[in-house]
């Protein structure tokens, strides 16, 4: 228990900036006080993040918010039908002063990249930046070449009934840690929002309130705190349970289960529970961290039945049933 004791006081010293980053970040994005805490929670747990809602509730705003706020370089592509792996990636160009062929590296090589509407681009395109994503490097003109650290893909994903959109294969979008759903805002957030940006003389900015390597020295750190192995237990019997529901009891469940969760929820709740233990300042997971991230982890990995979609029921409904049956150590 010493030992916890240590990693709680190092976590307690290295989380101040923390508060620095949501105070910034809440100046300009109103409300969405989830959105925030998700964002925070991947940027920790070193996993990229898929952001799902229909136009104008400031995902945009969002991702380049979270570059400035930390001084990273940030870059925003805009995907569509007609996209190449090369705008993403980069290519060789011709040099005829020198006769040489240069390397002109994509907007993929920055710390933050937005993904915007991901599901409007080709597949080549998507597999691309998700192999990139997966793999931290890219090969170009012959060379493997290290993306940046910290390096974040935040994507946003419109519903999949709207008009132009496909719905990513489940193996591509496996490869995002989280899975964050952004509603829209209330009355008087709504109100709120329109006092703050009604005019552009006025309307609030990001200034950077950390640095990059306060994050990767957060990251060090957050990698020590305490995972209890009854912790590592209830991870794998909530994810257990989404393959086989009979497990604990749920078998009127499994008909409207597809496909259940894959080994990277496994890990992805632990490091999410970390991140959520370092957010509040502890050396050690409970299990109300791994409560706290399962949706945004598991949402996009359990896949309902096509007769459980006839019935609107959503991922989230049946995890809720599984967080509810599952027992708590």
């Amino acid at each position: 228990m010493s030992d916890v004791s240590e990693i709680t006081r190092e976590v307690e010293v290295a989380h101040g900036f923390l508060s620095r980053v949501r105070q910034e970040l809440s100046h300009v994005i109103v409300g969405q006080d989830a959105l925030i805490n998700g964002l925070l929670v991947g940027l920790l747990a070193d996993g990229h993040i898929l952001l799902e809602g229909v136009p104008g509730l400031a995902k945009t705003l969002a991702a380049r918010s979270l570059a400035a706020v930390f001084e990273g370089s940030y870059a925003r592509i805009q995907f569509t039908p007609d996209l190449l792996p090369s705008d993403l990636l980069g290519t060789h160009i011709w040099q005829p002063a020198s006769a040489t062929w240069s390397v002109r590296e994509g907007p993929i090589f920055a710390h933050f990249v937005l993904a915007d509407e991901i599901n409007r681009a080709p597949a080549k395109v998507q597999s691309a930046l998700l192999e990139a994503m997966q793999e931290r490097q890219v090969s170009l003109a012959g060379d493997t070449r290290a993306l940046p650290q910290p390096f974040m893909v935040l994507a946003t994903q419109n519903p999949v009934d709207q008009e132009g959109t496909y719905p990513l294969p489940e193996a591509q979008v496996d490869r995002f840690m989280l899975k964050l759903l952004v509603s829209y805002p209330t009355p008087s957030e709504e109100k709120n929002i329109i006092t703050r940006m009604a005019s552009a003389q006025q309307r609030p900015s990001v200034r950077a309130q950390a640095r990059l390597e306060e994050l990767l020295a957060a990251r060090r750190i957050m990698d020590k705190i305490h995972v209890a192995e009854k912790i590592l237990d209830y991870v794998v019997d909530l994810v257990f349970t989404t393959r086989e529901p009979a497990r604990h009891g749920l078998s009127d469940l499994a008909p409207s289960i597809r496909y259940g969760a894959s080994p990277r929820a496994s890990l992805a709740l632990v490091q999410s529970g970390r991140a959520r233990a370092f957010m509040a300042g502890r050396g050690f997971v409970t299990p109300e961290d791994i409560k706290a991230v399962a949706h945004d982890v598991l949402r996009h990995r359990v896949i309902p039945s096509w007769e459980a979609e006839a019935e609107g029921i959503s991922p989230d409904d049946l995890i809720r049933r599984i967080l509810a049956t599952v027992p708590v150590p």
